[in-house]
């Protein structure tokens, strides 16, 4: 008889990771910065709790996430409780509680954890950074570009210039379908078909729509292009006012950045089911990395809302490389004050812990470039 292994202590569930040094400061650096660009468009910081009882987080636009939440009783009411998997069904609770009366449009922001019982094919992380805000009691093009021309901006602060965005509308198929009386299984397989980007499944099944809808399909890519097509195409009224709307808020985008690269894919309605109108997803310049999404939604019962939620994990692969704090080892008996002016200059200034016999040996096991000899610091002469 064998004794059992030791627990390996690093191994993790799936989809949870550590962050290590020097990422995990840089994230967070990331984070703040992202907040700061949305503070500077008079979006206000507000922090939502990481649980909250089961029927007040699945309200409303929180339904939506039902599937992906993890619940747990909580000992002290006996009531269930849940993991928040997405943070912006939290804010239209506050915004429709405890900031029912605060003026409107209500501009919020928010960066915290979310987790998911299950991950993506792309994104197999289980917990999840959001960063993102939310401009409510507001419906129009003009709300539906800001949130859009204000995430760039914040990307930018993290030095992401060259993004792409592509726009959808989650309802217009959902739309056309319905006004033109498609239902049932049939109704299911050409979602499914169009989901694929399927064309000939799509032409086999469409019936009178084939044709709008093989158009459509096809018309993916340049916002203008795209456009122009959804112009051309035989829409239902319901249809028609939904890329109406899509037409309005690419020229609000156009007019404030022409030359921002935008596209559109008309027949696109995945994403999170609480979406109801223009919706936008921002992609690093080369397209395989998705740095947020978001879109038009409804806030509580009635109030029209838009929101953008970005990503930290991803934007940290995509962003430049920043530049860790650089490191000088204080020996003991240095001078505090010339170690506290150093940390002013953006130093990290590790101290000692006891005296050491070779300062450059123990600045060099501390991760130090530099040691402060005479009040300044001296680079670390190697080995």
């Amino acid at each position: 008889m064998t004794d059992d292994p030791p627990p390996n202590l690093a191994l993790l569930p799936s989809g949870l990771r550590d962050l290590l040094p020097p990422e995990a400061e840089t994230e967070a650096a990331s984070v703040e910065a992202l907040m700061d660009g949305f503070a500077g468009y008079g979006y206000q910081r507000v922090k939502a709790p990481l649980l909250e009882f089961e029927d007040t987080l699945l309200a409303g636009s929180g339904a939506a996430m039902s599937d992906q939440t993890f619940r747990l009783m909580d000992p002290d009411t006996r009531r269930m409780m849940g993991v928040r998997a997405d943070i912006t069904p939290q804010i239209a609770r506050i915004a429709t509680t405890r900031l029912a009366h605060a003026p409107r449009p209500l501009r919020l922001s928010y960066e915290g954890q979310c987790l998911r019982i299950q991950g993506g094919q792309t994104a197999p992380d289980r917990q999840i950074a959001q960063a993102g805000i939310e401009l409510i009691g507001h419906d129009s093009p003009a709300a539906d570009a800001e949130i859009v021309l204000v995430g760039v901006a914040a990307l930018a602060a993290v030095g992401l210039t060259r993004i792409s965005i592509d726009l959808t509308l989650p309802l217009l198929v959902p739309t056309l379908l319905e006004e033109t009386g498609i239902t049932g299984e049939a109704r299911a397989r050409l979602a499914r078909a169009l989901d694929r980007k399927d064309a000939a499944a799509v032409a086999e099944r469409g019936g009178a729509l084939a044709g709008t809808l093989t158009d459509l399909l096809l018309a993916a890519g340049p916002a203008e292009g795209a456009l122009a097509a959804l112009d051309a195409a035989a829409l239902t009224p319901g249809a028609r006012a939904h890329a109406e709307r899509l037409a309005a808020t690419v020229a609000a985008i156009r007019a404030r950045a022409p030359s921002l690269k935008l596209t559109i894919d008309p027949v696109e309605f995945r994403g999170l089911r609480y979406h109801t109108g223009v919706c936008m997803t921002f992609y690093a310049p080369d397209r395989r990395l998705e740095l947020g999404r978001g879109g038009r939604y409804i806030c509580g019962e009635a109030e029209p809302a838009t929101g953008l939620t970005l990503y930290p994990e991803a934007i940290l692969l995509a962003a430049p490389k920043g530049h860790a704090k650089p490191r000088v080892f204080v020996p003991e008996g240095a001078d505090p004050a010339a170690a506290a002016r150093l940390r002013g200059e953006g130093w990290a200034a590790v101290g000692a812990l006891e005296a050491a016999s070779d300062p450059q040996a123990a600045a060099r096991a501390a991760g130090c470039t530099h040691v402060l000899l005479g009040g300044n610091a001296a680079p670390v002469q190697p080995e």
